[in-house]
């Protein structure tokens, strides 16, 4: 235990006397939280509908009055009169509208007559998020134009009432189960993975090697010493991010135990899983290559960004063996849901397995000669 102990108070001291490695294993999560949270999953504000009014009549004009509602309350497109319907097609597909609407001659007389009428709306779909938006509200536009002026006493059709369980989660709180476990990778990868190639090839573990230290003393040290390393970086990334994407829950002492728990179980996964992927590697170029290899490999299927459910098949089978998965699904289920243990047993149970596994495997491979 002595030596074992000894080899990690040596991995520690070294990472602590380079602050620059802490900030860099915080660094990238921290800018992906804060750019990618602000970046993405806000709703559409300000886009440039264009309005070409064949008709002019007083029901075309209901539909210009809905507009200006859109543009004054929630925003999401501000209209632009055309005169030719051809000229607002060219500028959708030249960028310089968001989309145009296209209200037919003789609209008016036709809804008058309940003769089927029909609104064009014409869409940029190459951007599926903009037009998307675009869509939905039109639909919605055109729904509230087919109700009933008089609402008939008798209810003639089925209602969907929405009951949602939390309240409105900003993507900066979605993303944050991710950035959190890409903070303890990236913490892994660098003070684990890299450094322990590099000590390798400067000739450290030759001088381990000559001591009376057993091969499972050294394992177990160097795992220990990466593990220290992933929760604090861990921790650390988790106050930080949870002050800035607005939750109060890591100050829940219950909360902070589980969020505790599953911080270790993630650090012993990566550990182990980075342990067995280095072990017999001797160029200290070789981690450096792989970093955005497996960045992308564990983090994007992970549901981090977007659902398991929504990948391929294929892409699912890595989803399911990926430790990332069960790490994000844990912080998500803790953070944003308030679980509890219940909510994260299974992923608790995984990730230690996990990296119980792979460090069983890594050791055997491990080279005891020099």
């Amino acid at each position: 235990m002595k030596r074992m102990m000894a080899i990690v108070e040596r991995e520690m001291r070294k990472f602590f006397r380079s602050p620059a490695l802490m900030m860099v294993s915080m660094t990238l999560p921290l800018v992906q939280l804060v750019i990618l949270g602000n970046a993405f999953g806000g709703k559409i504000r300000g886009a440039r509908m264009g309005v070409v009014d064949n008709d002019r009549g007083s029901q075309a004009l209901k539909i210009e009055e809905a507009f200006n509602s859109i543009a004054a309350n929630i925003r999401t497109f501000t209209t632009v009169p055309y005169n030719d319907e051809q000229k607002a097609r060219e500028d959708v597909r030249t960028g310089k509208i968001d989309g145009a609407v296209i209200i037919p001659a003789q609209y008016s007389r036709r809804v008058l007559a309940g003769d089927s009428p029909a609104i064009g709306l014409v869409v940029d779909n190459s951007d599926q998020t903009m037009s998307a938006s675009l869509e939905a509200e039109m639909q919605s536009l055109v729904e509230a134009l087919n109700a009933p002026v008089i609402q008939p006493k008798v209810v003639q059709q089925i209602a969907l009432e929405i009951v949602e369980l939390y309240p409105y989660v900003e993507y900066m709180k979605y993303l944050l189960a991710g950035s959190i476990a890409l903070a303890m990778y990236v913490a892994v990868m660098i003070g684990g993975g890299m450094l322990y190639i590099d000590d390798k090839a400067r000739g450290v573990h030759e001088g381990y090697l000559v001591t009376p230290i057993t091969s499972l003393e050294l394992v177990l040290g160097l795992n220990l010493a990466g593990t220290i390393k992933a929760t604090l970086s861990g921790i650390c990334l988790t106050v930080i991010g949870s002050l800035l994407a607005g939750l109060g829950v890591i100050f829940n002492p219950v909360t902070a135990f589980l969020l505790l728990l599953l911080i270790l179980s993630t650090s012993i996964a990566f550990n182990g899983m980075m342990f067995l992927m280095m072990v017999r590697v001797e160029d200290p170029l070789v981690p450096r290559a792989m970093f955005g290899v497996l960045n992308t490999l564990l983090f994007f299927p992970s549901g981090a960004i977007s659902p398991v459910s929504g990948l391929p098949k294929w892409l699912q089978v890595i989803a399911h063996l990926d430790p990332f998965t069960y790490a994000v699904h844990g912080f998500k289920a803790i953070l944003l849901k308030d679980g509890g243990f219940t909510a994260i047993r299974w992923d608790v149970l995984f990730l230690v397995g996990f990296g119980m596994g792979t460090l069983a495997l890594a050791t055997p491979l491990f080279k005891r000669t020099l």
